[in-house]
């Protein structure tokens, strides 16, 4: 294959889950629901990726690793594809995110505090009494 004049060897999807460290079948699923574009076929029907899609991969895994959604992602490729983004455009997606983010930590810090307090009030002895038993059935 030729990129401007100068040869290139296609990657195949295995040489993309390698460079990215992305499962087979997340890169299937991400190109299943269009968050990867499909990529180019040979000749011979093989997909041909390049570093293009390995940079988006990374993206995307990127951004899963810091808890956007897939609909997040696709919001923010899909200001990037545009090359329309504005750097308000993403920062309203990334503040909305953080809320969440805070919010699931306030959750969290909560949920950590009162299993903190019911497991400390239990004895753990072979009593068939249990204050954790007893807290779940408070609610």
């Amino acid at each position: 294959m030729k990129v401007d004049n100068i040869s290139v060897t296609p990657l195949r999807r295995v040489d993309v889950a390698r460079a990215t460290g992305c499962n087979l079948e997340t890169i299937r699923y991400y190109e299943t629901v269009g968050i990867m574009p499909d990529p180019p076929r040979s000749a011979k029907g093989y997909r041909c990726y390049d570093d293009a899609h390995v940079r988006r991969l990374k993206f995307v895994m990127r951004s899963r690793d810091l808890g956007f959604s897939l609909e997040e992602i696709r919001g923010l490729l899909g200001l990037v594809d545009d090359r329309a983004q504005t750097c308000a455009q993403v920062r309203t997606v990334a503040e909305t995110h953080l809320e969440d983010v805070q919010a699931k930590i306030a959750d969290l810090t909560r949920i950590e505090r009162v299993l903190s307090e019911t497991v400390a009030r239990c004895t753990g002895d072979a009593a068939p009494e249990c204050a954790v038993i007893d807290a779940l059935l408070e609610a």
